[in-house]
């Protein structure tokens, strides 16, 4: 994955993982935390088999603060406890009582808020659901989301006065992530550029249901329907992270699948979220051409390739 990695907790913040072509299992039950110093970029040892809760890079930590500008006096909301790391910045630079965290997983929460006490740091530390934010504690000058999220809530956007901002991954469905940093305006709306490229986990309450590839064939022949071509569009050039984000700017309900074959040969599945349409290129190392074969009403290759050579593919 391209940028540097997340941490944190699923209401909150991220860290990474792929299942079936999807960034970020997000923070489920029952916790796995990582334990790690925070002072270095490398990871710490887990425990468990699903991620719930880590501490981001502190590189990203750092470039994310910087981009929410945050000033002595400033209120904030932090979208995501996680291990109250943040929380704790946030605290030094602007006072305890000007913060505010919120954290879905309450076990979490505990912990993260006894650690804040223990250091001497007081923030109104709350369990619920953050894509709602905390409407108690608004406006907020600042918002600091430490989850991927494929659509910012209106709720934060709400609850942000007029010339705040909020600094958050954001990712698509298709791949890719980056960090954005938007400034809401007088009426009502955000928008700003974005700043970084990252990988967190995605907001549990934005996670989609990807099904396998074994639901559009499951050991069946291929359909009467199915088109076969053949492409100058190599897949290694759709696949890397930040193409892949820029891929998923321009498209909806599609996500991709690579399956390994032997040799360096691989083959790019691509789906649709309805399970309508599908495609697949084989990827042969050396090769100037390659074969597309495609099924539904979706051109689902085409979409995901554009722009590609002369702007289209062939």
């Amino acid at each position: 994955m391209g940028g540097q990695h997340g941490g944190g907790s699923g209401s909150g913040q991220g860290g990474s993982q792929q299942d079936d072509g999807q960034s970020g299992a997000g923070h489920g039950g029952g916790g796995s935390e990582g334990q790690d110093s925070g002072h270095s970029d490398t990871k710490g040892p887990a425990r468990g088999n699903i991620p719930t809760c880590s501490n981001s890079q502190p590189a990203m930590v750092f470039s994310m603060l910087a981009a929410l500008d945050v000033q002595p006096g400033a209120k904030v909301l932090e979208v995501g406890t996680g291990t109250g790391w943040n929380a704790a910045l946030l605290s030094e630079r602007v006072g305890s009582e000007t913060v505010t965290t919120i954290e879905f997983d309450p076990e979490n929460a505990a912990t993260a808020r006894a650690r804040l006490h223990a250091a001497g740091y007081n923030p109104v530390a709350v369990v619920g659901d953050g894509s709602q934010g905390w409407p108690a504690g608004a406006p907020y000058d600042r918002v600091l989301i430490t989850a991927s999220l494929q659509e910012i809530p209106a709720d934060i956007v709400r609850q942000t006065r007029p010339g705040g901002i909020i600094v958050s991954p954001y990712a698509t469905e298709y791949g890719g992530e980056a960090v954005v940093r938007l400034t809401v305006e007088g009426d009502g709306s955000a928008s700003g550029p974005f700043v970084s490229s990252s990988a967190f986990m995605r907001l549990r309450q934005q996670r989609a249901y990807r099904t396998h590839v074994k639901t559009y064939l499951g050991g069946k022949p291929w359909p009467a329907d199915g088109r076969r071509t053949t492409t100058s569009l190599s897949p290694e050039d759709v696949a890397d992270w930040l193409p892949m984000f820029a891929v998923g700017l321009q498209t909806q309900g599609m996500f991709p699948y690579p399956e390994k074959l032997d040799g360096g040969r691989y083959t790019l599945w691509l789906r649709d979220t309805r399970v309508t349409s599908w495609a697949s290129i084989d990827f042969v190392p050396g090769a100037e051409e390659f074969e597309v074969y495609q099924s539904g009403p979706r051109e689902l290759w085409g979409e995901a390739g554009r722009p590609g050579p002369r702007g289209r593919v062939p």
